[in-house]
């Protein structure tokens, strides 16, 4: 009985700590954007959304590389977050009136002359 108790708290334990790896989650999609300052606004915006860890955004891929805690934000609440910084991403198109107040060298989106 002794060894039945003793076994049940080590694969408990050993399960808990399985559980506790799969919080922390990488991923990486495009965020829209042109320049060193949007650099540092999608990094710097992205990094206070609560539950991200890390986030490195690369001016010529504009993919963002992040690592969040799944148990506090979700990748959706993410994406409407750097959308609301004024750069859209696959998933939410940055509001107009945010979207036009970012100076004249973050204006990504470009109109096509006929």
């Amino acid at each position: 009985m002794k060894y039945i108790i003793i076994l049940s708290l080590f694969f408990s334990t050993f399960c808990f700590s399985q559980q506790s790896n799969l919080k922390s989650l990488k991923v990486s999609f495009l965020v829209k954007g042109v320049c060193e300052m949007c650099k540092d606004r999608i990094e710097k915006g992205t990094i206070k959304l609560k539950g991200v860890k890390y986030a490195n955004w690369d001016i010529i891929s504009n993919n963002i590389s992040l690592i969040y805690n799944s148990k506090k934000t979700t990748l959706d609440v993410i994406h409407k977050g750097i959308s609301l910084l004024g750069h859209s991403t696959n998933k939410y198109t940055a509001p107009p009136e945010i979207y036009n107040s970012l100076p004249d060298c973050c204006l990504y989106e470009t109109l096509e002359i006929h």
